[in-house]
């Protein structure tokens, strides 16, 4: 019997793969978009066979709707992007328009590194999906969180790891630690089969690919046959004060990636608190996993073709 799945975010970067890999899945699909989504946006979530619902989460008005929307679920899928209002309310609405329709399943908006073990209080973005998980606790449903590391896709440019103009890699602390990365279409792959499942656990851990500092110098040399060199900025207790003195000096309380935050987000990367002793990648073998020699190739070859 086919199973309907029901996407909140799906509009977004990720929220739009997930669509896509749910319907080479065979699913039925709804995607939740904002009353604004641009019609383009909706008429490719239309084009790939997905049924586009608009609702505002926050609207009272629109509470009978997005329980609608819900009824006859087998699994809510939340790839919401934001602040404490999206994370954290607007979340809150979803999930409980979801136990109130009767569906069983939810995945929140997690996709990140594992922050179980990690301080609260040390990274912005991800204590609000901490704040989240202790209200899943208080409902019925059965909720599984995927944890992916970064994504890999970040790794040509966003993220301060690769130097490509300079030759480097860029790293905190020891060049040995090891970090977990795993790109957009992957975890977006490995969403749709965990949200078709019958019974999967509270956490499933990925990743693409594991890389340390200095096998990422390797990787660089070998792909571009010129010479890369680790660049060490300093270590943890260095990133930690430029943390707190780029909070003092730009905020930036309602931007959701303010410089602060990616330095928060690589801290907990380089710090090697975050061991993970078995990865779930296995759960379903016919995903063929995109390594960051697969990543880093393809940009290289894009960037020469430009």
């Amino acid at each position: 019997m086919q199973k309907t799945i029901l996407v909140s975010g799906a509009n977004g970067n990720l929220g739009m793969r997930i669509v896509k890999s749910l319907i080479a899945e065979g699913a039925n699909v709804r995607a939740l978009v904002r009353h604004d989504t641009a019609h383009t946006k909706t008429t490719e979530l239309e084009q790939l066979g997905a049924k586009v619902i608009r609702v505002d989460l926050f609207d009272t008005k629109d509470v009978e709707k997005l329980q609608e929307a819900c009824s006859g679920v087998h699994c809510v899928i939340s790839a919401l992007a934001g602040l404490d209002s999206s994370i954290i309310e607007a979340q809150k609405n979803l999930l409980d328009a979801a136990v109130s329709a009767g569906v069983k399943r939810f995945i929140p908006s997690d996709y990140s590194l594992d922050f179980t073990p990690l301080i609260p209080g040390r990274n912005r973005n991800l204590d609000l999906r901490r704040t989240f998980h202790e209200y899943i606790k208080t409902t019925p449903i059965a909720a599984t969180t995927i944890f992916n590391g970064a994504f890999a896709d970040m790794l040509t440019g966003q993220m301060p790891l690769v130097l490509f103009k300079q030759k480097r890699i860029l790293h905190w602390g020891s060049a040995d630690t090891r970090m977990d990365f795993t790109s957009m279409d992957n975890t977006a792959s490995y969403t749709a089969k965990v949200a078709l499942d019958d019974n999967t656990p509270r956490y499933l851990r990925i990743a693409g690919d594991r890389k340390t500092p200095r096998e990422f110098q390797t990787l660089m040399t070998e792909i571009t046959g010129t010479k890369y060199k680790l660049l060490r900025a300093g270590g943890t207790g260095l990133i930690n004060a430029i943390i707190k003195i780029a909070r003092t000096v730009a905020p930036g309380k309602n931007e959701l990636y303010p410089a602060w935050q990616g330095m928060q987000y690589m801290r907990d990367m380089v710090e090697g608190k975050v061991k993970i002793e078995q990865y779930q990648n296995d759960r379903y073998p016919e995903i063929k996993w995109t390594t960051a020699k697969d990543i880093l190739t393809a940009h290289l070859e894009a960037t020469l073709l430009s």
